[in-house]
């Protein structure tokens, strides 16, 4: 009972050696995120009482209409990174380009670069619906105290120190890796503390639920096709449960802990799949099988795809083991 009391910042103290390369700043870069994740939060749950829910006017570098919590939260994430003076790069959606980050002395002395999905399933926000932020976190390749270049961002998955995601649901919740296991933390808001409430999480290697918007079933490979008929047959513990809420962090979260696939598959609407490999994929990916999953872009592990640019997209498939690797064998049998 009392390591479920344990606070956010006492779990990453007591977690500082397993950074072998950090003298701190990691534990300092989560504890950014924690603060960032705090004050978006507060503007989420009241946003259908002040004028911040609907477009902003314009559209992101994927040519996305921004919501005007959009905006505000990748405001946030970038000036509390930049402002703690921990991080010597960021990518976001949000941004066409790479920031660098130098600090107050002029030097790139920092180690880290985040690349974030400030507000993953904006579009869900004028329906009052959960949405969540995704992050993940590298060692920088090139020199200290020269300024990042894109090399440092265009790392593959495999390479992660840390990722995380916060969901802004009926209740708030940090969920984040460094490679020792999954952990999440719901916030109470009556104190602003995030407590320890799912420690150790793991994805059940069989789910019953399936995640992917079958509007778009005509537009899907084969393979995907097979899939879903294997999963609406009586057969077995068959027929699955269709579950699809729009917004990744929350269909991940809801599979992790109840089982379950998601999929977003290439269509010929999206010919290269919608999700973006380095701040949506590589992350949730990370986190998957830190606990446990499985995941994929139907065919190779979503962390060893080379990355090739900053907002690339790549087919996602991602949850229960077992779940992973049928539809990888439907994928393999269409053969595309």
């Amino acid at each position: 009972m009392e390591e479920r009391h344990k606070t956010l910042g006492e779990f990453i103290i007591e977690k500082q050696e397993d950074f072998k390369y950090s003298s701190g700043e990691l534990s300092r870069l989560i504890n950014s995120i924690r603060l960032a994740a705090k004050v978006v939060n507060y503007k989420v749950n009241k946003a259908g009482l002040v004028d911040i829910i609907g477009k902003f006017g314009e559209q992101n570098v994927q040519g996305e209409d921004q919501q005007k919590l959009d905006v505000y939260a990748n405001e946030i994430f970038m000036q509390t990174l930049i402002n703690r003076e921990i991080v010597c790069g960021i990518a976001s959606e949000e941004n066409d380009d790479f920031i660098t980050v130098q600090g107050q002395d002029g030097c790139h002395n920092n180690k880290y670069v985040v690349l974030i999905d400030p507000l993953d399933g904006s579009s869900n926000i004028d329906v009052n619906v959960s949405v969540g932020t995704i992050f993940s976190v590298y060692r920088r390749v090139t020199p200290i105290g020269t300024p990042v270049t894109i090399e440092d961002f265009l790392q593959p998955g495999i390479n992660q120190v840390a990722a995380g995601y916060v969901i802004y649901g009926t209740s708030t919740m940090l969920v984040y890796t460094t490679g020792h296991g999954v952990n999440g933390f719901t916030l109470n808001p009556a104190i602003g503390t995030f407590y320890l409430s799912h420690p150790n999480l793991q994805f059940p290697k069989e789910g019953n639920i399936y995640s992917i918007n079958e509007g778009n079933y005509v537009h899907f490979p084969q393979g995907v096709k097979d899939y879903i008929k294997y999963c609406q047959l009586e057969e077995g513990d068959r027929p699955y449960t269709s579950r699809y809420i729009g917004s990744l962090v929350s269909d991940i979260h809801r599979n992790m802990i109840k089982g379950g696939i998601y999929i977003y598959p290439t269509s010929a609407k999206a010919p290269k799949g919608k999700l973006r490999l380095l701040y949506e994929c590589n992350p949730v990916a990370f986190i998957t099988e830190q606990a446990g999953g499985k995941a994929s872009d139907g065919f190779t592990r979503i962390m060893e795809i080379e990355p090739t640019e900053l907002h690339q997209r790549v087919p996602f498939f991602c949850g229960s083991y077992n779940m992973v690797e049928k539809a990888e064998e439907f994928m393999a049998k269409a053969g595309k």
